[in-house]
C-alpha cells in the first residue's frame, strides 16, 4: 500500500475527528449558553417580583456554573443591594469589576455599595468606605462620560459630602458645568440636587423645574424630582413628573404615585386618588427607588382624613407606623385623631 494513501487516510480521520471534537465544543457551548440564559431570565423574574432572596439562589447557582461571568456577578450585587446585605454586595460588586475594570456601570455600582455601606457604618469606617465610593464614581465618569448616573452620583457626593471624606462644592461645580455641557437637564437636575443638599430647596426646585421643561430621558431622575415635591407639597410639578414619568416609561407604577399624591395635595379628585395608591401598591416592585408601601399607606391616611374618614384614616396611618416606626408623620397623625 503506498505511503501517500495511508497518510492520505491519516489525514482524513484526523480532520474528522477534529469536525466531531468542534462539533461537540460548539454543543456544549451552546448549551452552557441556554442554561446560563435560563437561569438569568428566572433570577430576573424574581428580581423583578421582588423575591429577592429567590434571585440570589439562582445567581449563586449561576456563579458557580461560570466564576468570570461579570454580568451575574453584578446582578448579584444589585440583588443583595436591595436586600441591604451590604457586604455581600461589595464583595459581588468588585469581583464584577476585577473580572472587567473597563466597565463604567460596574465601578458605579460597585460605588453605590461602598456608599451604601457607609451610610450604616461607624465613623471611621464610613469615612472609609465614602473615599473609596468616590474614587469608584470617579471612575465609572472617567471610563463613560455619558454614564450620567454615576456622574450624579460622583456631583451628590462632592456636594454633601465634607472634605475629610473626599468631597466639597468646590469639587462640584465643575463637574455640573461638565455635565451641563453634555446634557442641559442632567446639568439642570444636578444643579438642583446640589442645592438641596446644601437645604436650599427654593433653588432647587427652581432648577428642578428647568429639568422638567427640558424633558430628562432618565426615569429615575424623574421620580427622583418627584420626592422632592411631594415632601415640599408641589402638586404642579408632581403632575409634570408623572406625566413624563408616564411617557418615558408606561409600564412604570411610579407615576400612579406621585399622581395621586398631586391630587391629594390639591384636595381634588379624592375617588381617583384612592385608587391610583391601591392600583400602585398592587403593581409596584419593593426596590429601594420606588415609594415604598409604608409611603403608600401615609397618604391613604391624608386622604382619608381630609375627607373625615377617621377608622379608614386611622387604619392607614396604624399600618404605615407598623411598616415604619420611624414615620413621624404618621405618628403625630394618630395623635391627632386620637384627640379628635
Amino acid at each position: 500500500m503506498p505511503a501517500s494513501f495511508v497518510a492520505e487516510v491519516n489525514l482524513k480521520i484526523i480532520l474528522l475527528a477534529a469536525l466531531s471534537l468542534s462539533a461537540v465544543f460548539h454543543t456544549a457551548r451552546a448549551a452552557t449558553t441556554v442554561q446560563r440564559n435560563n437561569a438569568l431570565d428566572s433570577a430576573q423574574q424574581a428580581y423583578e417580583s421582588s423575591d429577592y432572596p429567590k434571585a440570589v439562589q439562582l445567581l449563586q447557582a449561576a456563579v458557580e456554573q461560570n466564576p468570570r461571568d461579570a454580568q451575574v456577578h453584578l446582578f448579584l450585587a444589585k440583588t443583595y443591594f436591595e436586600l441591604q446585605q451590604h457586604d455581600a454586595a461589595i464583595a459581588s460588586a468588585e469581583r464584577a469589576v476585577a473580572l472587567d475594570p473597563q466597565s463604567s456601570l460596574y465601578h458605579e455600582w460597585l460605588g453605590k455599595a461602598y456608599g451604601e455601606k457607609a451610610g450604616h457604618a461607624a465613623m471611621f469606617s464610613a469615612l472609609s468606605l465614602a473615599k473609596k465610593a468616590r474614587r469608584e464614581f470617579e471612575k465609572a465618569v472617567e471610563l463613560d462620560e455619558r454614564n450620567f448616573s454615576a456622574y450624579q452620583a460622583l456631583i451628590e457626593f462632592d456636594c454633601s459630602a465634607p472634605g475629610i471624606a473626599g468631597g466639597g462644592e468646590d469639587k462640584a461645580r465643575p463637574e455640573i458645568a461638565k455635565l451641563a455641557a453634555l446634557d442641559p437637564a442632567e446639568g439642570h437636575y444636578a444643579e438642583g440636587n446640589c442645592r438641596r443638599q446644601k437645604k436650599d430647596n427654593a433653588t432647587a426646585a427652581a432648577e428642578f423645574n428647568k429639568a422638567l421643561e427640558l424633558h430628562p430621558k432618565s426615569v429615575e431622575l424623574l421620580y427622583d424630582i418627584g420626592d422632592h415635591a411631594m415632601k415640599h407639597d408641589e402638586p404642579a410639578m408632581l403632575l409634570v413628573v408623572a406625566e413624563q414619568g408616564e411617557h418615558l416609561v408606561p409600564s412604570d407604577p411610579r407615576a400612579l404615585f406621585y399622581r395621586a399624591v398631586a391630587f391629594i395635595l390639591k384636595n381634588d379628585d379624592a375617588d381617583q386618588s384612592e385608587r391610583l395608591l391601591h392600583e400602585y401598591l398592587q403593581r409596584a416592585p419593593l426596590r429601594s427607588t420606588f415609594p415604598p408601601p409604608w409611603r403608600v399607606h401615609e397618604w391613604l391616611g391624608r386622604l382619608y382624613e381630609h375627607q373625615q374618614k377617621t377608622q379608614a384614616a386611622t387604619e392607614e396611618f396604624e399600618a404605615s407606623l407598623k411598616l415604619e416606626p420611624k414615620n413621624k408623620y404618621a405618628r403625630e397623625a394618630l395623635k391627632r385623631l386620637k384627640k379628635g
